[in-house]
């Protein structure tokens, strides 16, 4: 029921059109700050650089704080415009539970964070060619600072972007949850097309980044709240920019490692979105005794009737 609960609230289509502009206006409002180090750094020469050689521009902690900041704007954006113009509260947002349920967001957290220390250190372990003992002190405290508090900032604001915002706004327009489960996971994925992951690999590794919207899209609507996608996708980040960088990466981090391999994207694309990702799911849907998934992830979402009652008269 976690798209039917928007009914509660304010959830009229063209409050969702002007929200969206104004989380935008937000995003863009995040990134000044970032634009304005990198112009006093390079000057006008900042217009012609990539996002990659952007990144490299100024000290790495620095670069990502600001990058991180631009995300940490946007998620004041989209609870201002939930608050504001349709009146619900965050819980509302997150959750169908009657409080927000940290234990599933540092269960999710937890499982992802084991996966990506584990398989990192076999790699790193039978590869060890492929990377550089890149740990350096006091540059890594300082990420791990920044890192703990901006990662799960960006994080969050993704998914109560997609898998809250929009996830109900398109729900509650349609009545039913497959299309903007389609709908939120695509364009998620579509907005990372510009990454420098994408210009290095090429357009294949699209498949991982709308694979990945796409389950947290059903861990959302199975377990009917984003705690396990907050935690799931905060995990994800945060392990990643501690442990592993590359010069091609979107996170330029003074990480334990460096990546220094060339990369290549085939069945390490495939493998996650079709057999790791299912296992995440089923590990969750068993722990969490989750059941009707046709009803959950193609379901009609119908409005109350009492709201429906109070509508008409």
């Amino acid at each position: 029921m976690f798209i039917k609960q928007a009914f509660n609230y304010q959830y009229q289509f063209w409050r969702y059109i002007i929200g969206v502009i104004i989380i935008f206006i937000a995003v863009i409002l995040g990134q000044i700050p970032f634009g304005v180090a990198l112009f006093l750094k390079e000057g006008i020469g900042v217009s012609k650089l990539t996002e990659t050689e952007m990144m490299q521009v100024l000290d790495s902690n620095l670069s990502l704080f600001l990058m991180l900041l631009t995300f940490a704007v946007g998620l004041g954006g989209v609870f201002f415009v939930s608050k504001v113009l349709h009146n619900q509260p965050i819980k509302g947002l997150t959750t169908t539970r009657k409080k927000i349920d940290w234990r599933r967001f540092f269960f999710a957290f937890g499982l992802v964070a084991i996966f990506a220390i584990a398989t990192t250190l076999l790699d790193y372990l039978a590869n060890p060619e492929n990377y550089l003992f890149n740990f350096q002190l006091v540059p890594f405290l300082i990420l791990v600072v920044i890192a703990i508090v901006m990662v799960p900032l960006q994080t969050s604001f993704e998914e109560y972007l997609f898998r809250g915002y929009l996830m109900q706004g398109i729900g509650v327009f349609v009545k039913n949850k497959w299309l903007p489960l389609i709908l939120t996971s695509v364009i998620f994925g579509s907005l990372h097309f510009f990454n420098p992951e994408v210009t290095k690999l090429g357009n294949i590794i699209m498949i991982y980044y709308i694979g990945t919207g796409f389950m947290l899209g059903v861990m959302t609507l199975m377990d009917e709240g984003m705690e396990l996608a907050l935690g799931f996708h905060a995990g994800n980040n945060l392990i990643t920019a501690l442990l592993v960088t590359a010069d091609w990466t979107a996170f330029q981090t003074n990480s334990i490692l460096k990546d220094i391999s060339e990369p290549t994207a085939g069945w390490n694309v495939i493998i996650p979105v079709f057999i790791v990702y299912p296992i995440f799911l089923y590990i969750m849907g068993k722990k969490y005794g989750w059941s009707n998934w046709k009803q959950k992830l193609f379901g009609r979402v119908e409005k109350p009737r009492m709201l429906n009652h109070l509508s008409d008269s």
